[in-house]
């Protein structure tokens, strides 16, 4: 596997090119600067890679962490990183030439892309989900966003047989357009109007998703971490998450997972289940005796969207501060 513009001086013109980031794509942008700034050398494994969370620069502990996971590499002359922020925002000429195995980046799950060169003058290349915390607690990860029909239409294209009142109470549960209690002609409800929640739903379309996710919880799961685009041509390996926000830069924390490893310890943390919340804020606040069922699978946690700009989309979660627990 290569890129097909792929040297190391085409990987920093197309990197350099860029005429901006986003701010979403500032760490990542960063982190494949600093990568292609080191002078790379295997005499610098120190990572246990039985451990999830380090503390260092992220750049060293994820080139460390894959040197001493993936032992079959060998001996490395260099590493390149290219930050497919910049792919968004690289001048048109550029970005028609990013090329991996015959299709164009466009859109990836992956957010950085490293090539790892031997002195046989072979390419390895791994992508990387990048996710980040800048609050001093560890907060809910945003893992996949879509709305109820398109993840339907993606579990079919993945040969999951979704039966069509399984998608009508999921459009229920995020409230679309026509499938609002309000739509349906329910007056006077206590909570929320917008929606449906989880318990609220007819058994014959909530019971297929709560059977799915706890028959299939690792091919959902790496659905959700993997596969939000059906032309990626890179699907991330690992995945590199700062925890959260350390005044302290020589101690900022960094959880590094193989994603097929992180799977099997997701199931192994937690199989289906439904927690019980209460709404405390907002407009449409619940009474006290009335709770909701919030699905949750392993590190995953599954949730109306609710943003002013996208609130009926249906949105799944790393848990806040996993890395901690599995």
């Amino acid at each position: 596997m290569a890129l097909e513009a792929e040297s190391r001086e085409h990987l920093l013109q197309i990197q350099a090119g860029a005429l901006g980031r986003k701010k979403g794509h500032k760490f990542e942008g960063e982190l494949a600067q600093t990568i292609n700034s080191l002078d790379f050398t295997n005499n610098l494994l120190t990572v246990d890679t039985t451990q999830g969370v380090y503390r260092g620069s992220p750049a060293t502990l994820l080139l460390n962490f894959i040197c001493s996971k993936f032992k079959s590499l060998g001996p490395i002359k260099n590493v390149s990183a290219l930050s497919t922020g910049s792919i968004a925002t690289a001048e048109k000429e550029l970005k028609t030439n990013i090329i991996f195995n015959g299709k164009q980046i466009t859109k990836t799950k992956s957010d950085l892309i490293l090539l790892f060169e031997n002195f046989e003058g072979g390419t390895i290349t791994f992508g990387v989900s990048t996710k980040q915390c800048n609050t001093k607690s560890p907060t809910n990860a945003q893992l996949f966003f879509t709305t109820a029909s398109k993840f339907c239409g993606h579990l079919r294209n993945h040969e999951f047989e979704v039966p069509h009142d399984a998608e009508i109470e999921l459009k229920k549960f995020c409230g679309d357009k026509g499938f609002t209690p309000s739509d349906l002609g329910i007056k006077n409800r206590q909570v929320d109007p917008r929606r449906f929640f989880w318990e609220e739903l007819e058994p014959s379309g909530k019971d297929f998703w709560e059977r799915l996710f706890s028959s299939n919880q690792d091919q959902i799961s790496n659905i959700l971490f993997r596969k939000a685009y059906e032309e990626d041509p890179l699907e991330p390996t690992l995945i590199l998450h700062k925890t959260r926000k350390i005044e302290d830069q020589t101690a900022q924390e960094y959880a590094i997972y193989d994603i097929d490893d992180l799977l099997f310890l997701s199931r192994r943390y937690r199989g289906f289940e439904k927690n019980l919340y209460q709404v405390n804020k907002g407009s449409y606040r619940d009474p006290r005796d009335i709770f909701h069922e919030a699905p949750r699978f392993g590190i995953i946690q599954m949730q109306r969207g609710g943003q002013k700009q996208h609130p009926t989309q249906l949105q799944f979660n790393l848990e806040a501060g996993y890395f901690y627990k599995i």
